[in-house]
């Protein structure tokens, strides 16, 4: 569970807090993983192409 102490009545800056912890926890990504059935086979096509898509962002030139 998430939780975020509210300091000198600044509940702006508290839920700003709360929405960067809860976005870090992975709550928001899985929900959304699960939201869909996805076949076995979809799922290893889909994380080989993340895989690829990522190794271009990081690739070292």
């Amino acid at each position: 569970m998430t939780k975020v102490v509210v300091q000198n009545g600044n509940v702006d800056g508290a839920i700003k807090k709360f929405k960067t912890k809860f976005a870090r926890s992975g709550v928001p990504s899985e929900l959304k993983k699960k939201k869909h059935y996805e076949k076995p086979g979809v799922r290893r096509r889909n994380e080989k192409k993340e895989q690829m898509r990522n190794a271009r962002k990081h690739k070292n030139y």
